[in-house]
């Protein structure tokens, strides 16, 4: 019975051996690269870190796309809805191939690193705008991209080497964790106050900014945490071992979806109040710290990790926050070309004009805008 169970076994681990074999024309009895990779916890932590920057790569090109798209249509004066553009649609699937990426990456090295690894979105977005949407190159840009390479690299190269296979079993016992059931408690009591200072009036603006993008964190640990266990639960059943039968399997997605939808919820309602160039390094920065924050109380990924990789890998996340900062700190607003109308506040000699005329000898003269008045009257000037 004992051999028999191993042989079992056996047959089962190779099956997928077997089929990239059958497909590539290998000899079964040499090792397949799915093998390889699967039995060498460096090559899958380097495999997780490659697809990472590549997702956050296409989600940095697809920003850039769906920007000229919204840029052209107002060129054009197409008055159509942005989403008949075929441009757009584009911008929006390489989007989902990112995002799909990163979501794959999650199931190959450890949260604290993947979260992080954003930044590379950053720094390629702001590259491709100054190429191709000749956008100005600022000497912050040039000083937050190198921070910001530097900080990759130490993310990289101190960060946790080993990734724990996640199974279903794992997700339970540590979702009932005394450590997880303490950050749970406290994240609950700290969204609370945050939703409660939220509903206040009087809020300085950039507290506000900060708590919304604070409740946005916190929602985003619980992403960060559902996305890891989902895709490693769906690794380990790709190399065979079945776990989407485990109900904690969906109960990680209801996790992840209802998180996802209040993320966007708040997001949208911070991106209506506050300008991009306040959420872009705020929501970088508490998003990375609550992924990694995540990572470490309930998947323990800094368990066993010298005290100097601890430290070098924070400092090349100083260095990440940094870069990010100044490279999304006051971008130049698009030029826009063809402007027809003149603001009223803005005619020189004048701080408000109640009418606009062409000269007397024009033909047009008498059939502007009498009609165009001030939104801010004040007196005008004595000459």
């Amino acid at each position: 019975m004992g051999n028999a169970t191993i042989k079992e076994k056996m047959a089962n681990n190779s099956t997928l051996d077997s089929v990239f074999s059958n497909r590539t024309g290998q000899n079964s009895s040499q090792p397949s690269p799915f093998t390889e990779i699967r039995e060498n916890p460096l090559k899958t932590y380097l495999l997780g870190i490659i697809i990472s920057i590549c997702g956050n790569f296409l989600i940095s090109i697809s920003l850039n796309i769906q920007k000229y798209a919204h840029m052209r249509q107002s060129q054009l004066g197409d008055s159509r809805p942005y989403y008949t553009s075929v441009l757009w649609w584009m911008g929006v699937g390489l989007m989902g191939l990112g995002e799909l990426g990163n979501f794959a990456a999650y199931g190959f090295a450890p949260a604290s690193l993947i979260a992080p690894l954003g930044c590379v979105s950053v720094i390629a977005s702001a590259v491709i705008s100054v190429v191709f949407l000749k956008e100005t190159l600022r000497a912050t840009d040039i000083v937050g991209g190198a921070l910001a390479v530097v900080g990759t690299y130490l993310l990289v190269t101190f960060a946790p080497h080993t990734s724990t296979h996640i199974t279903a079993h794992l997700v339970q016992r540590y979702a009932v964790s005394w450590q997880f059931l303490i950050y749970l408690f406290l994240e609950v009591i700290v969204f609370c106050w945050s939703c409660s200072i939220c509903t206040r009036g009087g809020i300085v603006m950039l507290l506000h900014v900060t708590i919304v993008m604070l409740l946005v964190a916190l929602l985003a640990s619980l992403t960060v945490i559902s996305v890891k266990a989902m895709s490693g639960m769906i690794t380990e059943s790709i190399k065979g071992d079945l776990q989407l039968t485990y109900p904690i399997f969906y109960v990680m997605v209801v996790v992840m979806v209802a998180s996802c939808a209040f993320q966007i919820k708040f997001l949208n309602q911070a991106m209506k109040i506050f300008d991009a160039t306040e959420v872009v390094p705020i929501n970088f920065v508490f998003f990375t710290a609550s992924a990694i924050t995540a990572g470490i109380v309930f998947y323990q990924e800094f368990q066993g990790l010298a005290l100097l990789n601890i430290l070098m890998f924070l400092f090349g996340c100083l260095l990440s926050f940094i870069g990010v900062f100044l490279i999304a700190r006051d971008r130049p607003k698009i030029k826009t070309e063809n402007i027809t109308f003149i603001a009223m506040g803005k005619i020189p000699g004048r701080k408000c004009k109640d009418k606009v005329q062409p000269e007397a000898k024009s033909n047009a003269y008498g059939s502007l805008a009498a009609k165009l008045m001030c939104n801010k009257p004040g007196p005008q000037d004595d000459s």
